[in-house]
């Protein structure tokens, strides 16, 4: 997909990778760049700089989605790309008895409400007007932790693990059909979800040495839609540890295990 006269919608628009794309999508000469945030200030700080829609949006609600995309259609036209992007981190942290699975239900709720369902809503809102034109791209955000496993949040990594699943399943579905499907995977990215986990959670460690800015993923990003490669990797080396986790899964457990005590400790059992 070349960007230049395509209509898109990128959700978490208000910062982080979700700002530097709609920066770069309206800098490769988009028609129609919509900032989707739950936060409306900064949505439409980012639409205000580069001339685009700014809705605010709760993407775990589905009737917000679909709204958002007829606010998007109204102003611009059909969609041509949903970026499902936003994302949350929650219920994280080290201690083995608070966190992981005795975090609070409310934060693996919001996890699957956001990491996971706000992609299948965003499908549905889109897949039909797509499929009509027999045309469309749907590109989902998961994370790395998607494809391995976050040291710090189970919520986070098992949500994004399902994100992954998702967009496999439409590209397996809906591939024949004319609609491209990318997962993007990156590992630590300068945002403040990333700053907020550290301060948090005590969990970034592991991410903030190979950490990049966000603009070097929008690079990335556009370089991947124009190949339509399904998994999008601004960490190449993410591809690499997927490659070992399938070729040996116990010896790669084992290696996360000390990867973990080496950053963090055994962590405190109470």
């Amino acid at each position: 997909m070349e960007l230049a006269g395509k209509v898109v919608i990128v959700t978490g628009g208000g910062s982080g990778i979700g700002a530097a794309l709609c920066r770069r999508f309206a800098a490769e000469g988009a028609m129609g760049v919509v900032v989707a945030d739950r936060d409306g200030a900064a949505a439409a700080a980012v639409a205000h700089a580069i001339g685009g829609l700014a809705v605010t949006t709760d993407v775990g609600n589905e009737s917000e989605v679909h709204r958002l995309v007829e606010r998007a259609k109204e102003r611009f036209g059909p969609v041509d790309l949903f970026c499902s992007n936003a994302g949350v981190a929650l219920g994280g942290g080290l201690d083995l008895l608070s966190a992981g699975p005795f975090a609070s239900d409310e934060a693996w709720r919001t996890s699957w409400d956001v990491n996971l369902m706000a992609h299948v809503y965003a499908a549905r809102a889109v897949l039909p007007s797509m499929l009509a034109r027999g045309q469309g791209y749907l590109l989902n955000t998961a994370s790395a932790a998607g494809l391995l496993t976050d040291l710090s949040s189970h919520a986070y990594s098992v949500t994004k693990h399902a994100a992954v699943g998702f967009a496999e399943a439409l590209a397996i579905s809906y591939g024949d059909r004319g609609i491209r499907v990318s997962c993007l995977c990156p590992q630590g990215v300068r945002t403040p979800m990333l700053l907020g986990i550290g301060a948090e959670m005590g969990g970034a460690a592991h991410l903030m040495p190979g950490a990049i800015e966000p603009e070097q993923v929008a690079q990335v990003v556009v370089e991947g839609l124009r190949d339509e490669r399904f998994l999008i990797l601004p960490h190449p080396e993410a591809g690499e540890f997927y490659r070992r986790r399938a070729n040996d899964t116990d010896r790669w457990l084992a290696g996360m295990r000390r990867l973990r005590a080496k950053l963090y400790g055994e962590g405190p059992a109470s």
